[in-house]
């Protein structure tokens, strides 16, 4: 359907699929869809609704699951206080169906007025098939690729790379040895695998924005995972997020920020370390996003 919809409402059918009665009902939706009445925000958060009820119909793997948009606007903020250009490239290495990406692509083309040119990678056709359709329907022109992330990147090198990465194994260990952060034996985690794929793809002093298991530094990797980090960028934020925004508490994740070494890229006085506010105390989190502001102003160089 979002397809059809990309076609201007021309109903798409193979193999006699959907019938008939199925097709002009379908078009006679269509028509009372006038997208250009609404923005991109409006759209995104309009197939979000939709993804969702797919995710609980379907029962869809957690690693397959969409970035909420709690978790989304949070991310798109720290871009926009520490990204300072006028155009940029943008890359999400695990870009799923796009969500968090075009969260990120709508709050700062808002709220920085910066010219974006996006890219998207992962190695499920199907989800990258709905990436294109909510990337599409925004208006967004988001080159995507279908590759395993951690095979060699063709695209342009980015000076801004988010994304919600996935947890667990990798399973080629073979190719997992070229990272510097494999496993010493048995198999490497993922997650850290991506986090050096994507400092790679930085540019110099250029910033990375993931989502990642709370006690990212606390695993039996995690020796290997700091020593890279001291070697090729500047750990400058780790962000616990709400307990509340997860049903289980070992499935807690926070935001951890990475600048790639080079440029006019500095380690921060101060790592901005500290825990997001429950979102229901408004309050709370107003002060909490001053006092980021504040560290940004006084550690980050425009």
């Amino acid at each position: 359907m979002g397809d059809d919809l990309i076609d201007g409402g021309q109903v798409r059918v193979e193999n006699g699929r959907p019938d008939t009665e199925a097709v002009e009902k379908l078009t006679t939706l269509y028509r009372q869809i006038n997208l250009n009445q609404l923005d991109e925000e409006n759209i995104r958060r309009g197939l979000q609704l939709v993804l969702l009820k797919d995710v609980e119909t379907d029962a869809i793997d957690a690693n397959h699951q969409l970035t909420p948009d709690t978790i989304g606007f949070l991310v798109a903020y720290l871009a926009s206080r520490v990204i300072h250009r006028d155009q940029l490239n943008l890359l999400d290495l695990t870009v799923g169906t796009g969500n968090l990406l075009t969260t990120v692509i709508n709050q700062l083309a808002e709220s920085n007025s910066v010219k974006i040119d996006s890219f998207g990678v992962d190695n499920d056709d199907s989800m990258l098939a709905a990436a294109n359709v909510v990337g599409t329907l925004q208006k967004h022109d988001i080159q995507l690729f279908h590759q395993d992330a951690l095979d060699p990147l063709v695209m342009p090198k980015a000076d801004l790379v988010v994304s919600d990465l996935p947890v667990g194994y990798y399973p080629l260990d073979e190719h997992a040895k070229q990272f510097k952060t494999a496993a010493q034996s048995g198999h490497s985690y993922v997650h850290h695998l991506l986090l050096e794929q994507a400092v790679n793809q930085l540019t110099p002093g250029g910033w990375g924005i993931f989502l990642v298991p709370s006690e990212l530094f606390t695993s039996v990797e995690a020796k290997g995972l700091v020593e890279w980090i001291q070697t090729e960028a500047h750990l400058q934020g780790l962000l616990n997020l709400p307990t509340e925004l997860f049903i289980n508490k070992a499935a807690r994740k926070a935001i951890l920020m990475l600048q790639k070494k080079g440029g006019n890229a500095k380690q921060a006085g101060q790592v901005l370390l500290g825990e997001f506010p429950s979102f229901k105390d408004s309050n709370a989190v107003r002060q909490f996003t001053d006092q980021i502001d504040n560290w940004v102003a006084a550690n980050i160089q425009k």
